[in-house]
């Protein structure tokens, strides 16, 4: 009855069933997983919902790829960036990356065929690709003192049925930017093998290390490349529901992608009218709730440095993003660990297999936390570790 796309996703894990049992128990969960910064106690500016009520909301004129007036504001921000100018041309709006991403593997890969992505790296391509009928290839990153990209460990893993090569910077998890000569390498690779790059930036705007040599993928003239970001992670408004792919390279092959995206985006149409006659305002507001989250992540990440250094525990270098990964004593396994600190210190952590880590035992946490409850979370986690 129905398709075999979504089989494999559909069994609970241990963590998640102790999870829910708890909360149906009315237990108080500390949570150290939250990614949503609108239950991160930041402050709002108390006008934003005003930005909905634009009349002109109350028309609907469809627009493909999005209304002009959203597209030219995405372009603004890049332009304010510093990355020149951008061709609101080249900008497709989707409801969000997530919907970005299925929009870039119905254009580029048939079923069966195969995308290359980084491992470890958020599992929601995994059930993005599996929707479209296409299979993730993952390629590491090699840890030594900081995450690093290795070449060959991409193009070992390049086959005829391989369509694209997905980075991730920074990344997520491991907050790891692609520096200059990654970057470099990464083009040189797609550009021998007749490869598109999906470069997915919604963390960009948040780093923690300014000395990094961290490309810019919005500068690409070289290679086609596919830039995806949105509202949720560069105004922390998840909720208002606008990504956009913004189409890099050569001007022949982005005109070619441009008209094969817009019949994707007119299928669905998907972005509602308020949110893109609002997101002009709604980008000029980012700089203070940026501000917020930069703060938070950087007073939570010196933390749990000063708290882990007379410890067991260890904390991975960071050079941007919302999340840490820790590196916890061998004496028990990640889903241990995870379901220790559940079940006896109720406190939810990631542990690395979520994030198809190739070693063990790591916990992801993150630092968008409220500093209190991530310093109380820190306490039991340090009790735990004995």
């Amino acid at each position: 009855m129905f398709s075999h796309r979504l089989t494999s996703k559909l069994e609970k894990n241990r963590l998640t069933l102790l999870l829910e049992q708890k909360k149906q128990r009315g237990t108080a969960i500390l949570d150290l997983t939250g990614s949503n910064p609108t239950q991160a106690n930041l402050a709002y500016p108390e006008d934003i919902l005003s930005s909905l009520t634009d009349c002109r909301s109350m028309l609907y004129h469809p627009s493909a790829k999005g209304l002009m007036e959203a597209r030219t504001a995405v372009a603004r921000y890049y332009c304010e960036r510093g990355q020149g100018e951008i061709d609101p041309e080249d900008i497709v709006l989707t409801a969000s990356t997530s919907e970005a991403y299925a929009f870039l593997f119905k254009l580029l890969a048939d079923p069966h065929q195969n995308i290359l992505a980084p491992q470890p790296s958020y599992p929601l391509l995994d059930f993005l690709a599996a929707g479209e009928a296409i299979d993730v290839v993952r390629y590491p990153l090699i840890y030594h003192d900081r995450w690093q990209l290795h070449i060959t460990e991409i193009t070992d893993h390049i086959t005829s049925q391989t369509r694209a090569l997905v980075a991730v910077t920074p990344n997520n998890p491991t907050g790891s930017f692609l520096k200059v000569s990654e970057w470099n390498s990464l083009k040189e690779t797609c550009s021998r093998h007749k490869l598109p790059l999906i470069c997915d930036e919604v963390f960009f705007d948040y780093p923690l290390d300014e000395t990094i040599s961290r490309f810019d993928p919005i500068a690409e003239q070289d290679v086609l490349t596919f830039v995806l970001s949105g509202l949720s992670k560069v105004v922390g408004l998840p909720q208002m529901k606008m990504g956009w792919i913004v189409i890099r390279g050569p001007k022949e092959q982005r005109r070619l992608a441009r008209e094969r995206l817009e019949i994707i985006s007119d299928t669905f149409l998907s972005v509602n009218t308020p949110v893109q006659h609002a997101s002009p305002k709604l980008l000029q507001i980012r700089v203070s709730i940026q501000e917020q989250i930069r703060l938070r992540i950087q007073r939570n990440l010196t933390l749990l440095e000063d708290l882990f250094s007379a410890s067991s525990l260890e904390s991975l270098p960071v050079e941007g993003g919302w999340y840490v990964v820790v590196r916890v004593p061998d004496t028990r396994s990640e889903e241990a660990w995870a379901l220790h600190l559940l079940a006896d210190y109720n406190t939810s952590v990631h542990p690395g297999y979520f994030y198809d880590f190739y070693q063990e035992p790591f916990l992801v946490l993150s630092l968008l936390t409220p500093e209190k409850l991530f310093k109380e979370g820190i306490g039991r986690l340090l009790e735990a570790a004995g």
